[in-house]
């Protein structure tokens, strides 16, 4: 049986730095590159109806990357939406952001404050950036406050709807997890929402991930038979 298309996606954006090394470019064009596919992949989304577009955009763990890459991941948002944000609000995109993303630069933090402000009246696709994400910091985060809370007496039952509340995230489940590069892991993203997505693993890298290959996610899990722990659903 033929689904309906995912309302709510996630993707790991991997493999930037591997295109560029494979075509004898710094990894920074790999970086700028796939900004621009950003911009390409959150219009078809727009486009096809999908009301969440979630990307991994900076990882807790990045920190650990070379000063001079990490410095120039700090600039792409003043670059990305420099170039894009009018386009963005024409489309009827709404920017959002998830994360410790205060913890970057304070222009940068300035730039995506600014686009989340510029588009919070739209109502088309979300576009939301995973910046300074980890899956397993934002499940302690929240579960700190939801305690703070309950001992309180703001929050009265503890269960897994009062925490996925707490979460950063607006969306509480991923339909679909795309991931690009031909790696095979979710590396610590949405560890809370993805628990029953569909995943998709692919071999091109994110700046190659074209609205085809988009498409053939899409079809792809149209024609899954997601139980969420049921049975086979025979109609």
């Amino acid at each position: 049986m033929k689904r309906e298309i995912p309302a709510n996606i996630a993707i790991i954006m991997d493999g930037n730095g591997r295109w560029a090394k494979a075509k004898g470019l710094p990894r920074t064009k790999g970086h700028l590159q796939g900004s621009e596919n950003i911009r390409i992949i959150a219009k078809e989304a727009n486009k096809l109806g999908i009301k969440n577009l979630i990307l991994y955009a900076f990882s807790t763990e990045n920190w650990a990357r070379p000063e001079e890459e990490k410095n120039y991941l700090f600039q792409l948002p003043k670059l990305f939406f420099g170039k894009y944000i009018d386009e963005l609000k024409r489309e009827n995109i709404r920017v959002s952001a998830i994360g410790e993303y205060e913890k970057f630069p304070a222009s940068t933090v300035s730039v995506i404050n600014k686009a989340i402000e510029e588009t919070k009246n739209c109502t088309g696709c979300n576009l939301c950036l995973a910046v300074n994400y980890g899956g397993r910091r934002e499940i302690m985060l929240a579960a700190k406050q939801m305690a703070e809370d309950y001992k309180k007496g703001i929050v009265e039952e503890i269960n897994e709807d009062c925490l996925s509340d707490y979460l950063m995230t607006e969306v509480k489940d991923v339909d679909l997890l795309i991931r690009t590069s031909g790696e095979v892991r979710v590396s610590n993203f949405l560890l809370w929402q993805i628990a029953y997505a569909e995943m998709m693993f692919v071999d091109c890298a994110w700046p190659d991930f074209s609205v085809e290959e988009l498409h053939k996610c899409l079809e792809a899990y149209q024609y899954r038979d997601r139980r969420f722990g049921g049975l086979k659903n025979e109609n």
